[in-house]
């Protein structure tokens, strides 16, 4: 079932004395994360309602089901909140979820395998594949951009690079 889910959220702390969270949302809109209510906890097995109530720096206050209490509040940061990957609207054909790159073979554009993509990371500059490979001695941090990246095939499970001379 985790291969069905994408993280949608997190929260990262408590919100006052009534059992308010601070969540930080993973969505391209942030306030869309109200519209997947009701989340998930990682292995599915946990179900949270959520409704959120204010603004704070970096995310949102929220009421989050089933938290009443500060205490219990403090209990949940932390948690990673999920969403089935169904409920996610459509993507143009040039944009993709994180969630679908991670695992993809990276090969070259002469057909070489380089490796996988072990995570999508976006420090404030642009999304970066994390790709790590057997002939790799260390995880290679390739711009996710047209010009490195000209080729995605999700339906083959791979991507195409064209990496600056040197990279690999």
């Amino acid at each position: 079932m985790a291969d069905d889910l994408v993280c949608v959220g997190a929260i990262v702390g408590s919100f006052g004395v009534r059992g308010e969270v601070r969540v930080k949302s993973f969505c391209a809109i942030p306030e869309d994360i109200e519209t997947y209510s009701p989340l998930l906890s990682e292995d599915g097995q946990k179900s949270y309602s959520i409704a959120l109530t204010g603004s704070v720096k970096n995310g949102f206050t929220a009421r989050l089901g089933g938290v009443s209490t500060k205490e219990q509040a403090d209990e949940v940061r932390g948690l990673r909140l999920y969403t089935k990957r169904d409920q996610l609207p459509s993507l143009p054909d040039d944009e993709y979820y994180y969630a679908d790159l991670i695992g993809l073979d990276v090969l070259d554009t002469g057909g070489t395998i380089l490796g996988q993509v072990k995570s999508v990371l976006n420090h404030g500059a642009g999304d970066l594949l994390e790709i790590h490979g057997p002939n790799l001695k260390a995880p290679v941090l390739l711009p996710f951009t047209l010009a490195a990246v000209p080729t995605v095939d999700l339906s083959s499970g791979r991507v195409i690079v064209d990496p600056p001379d040197g990279l690999f």
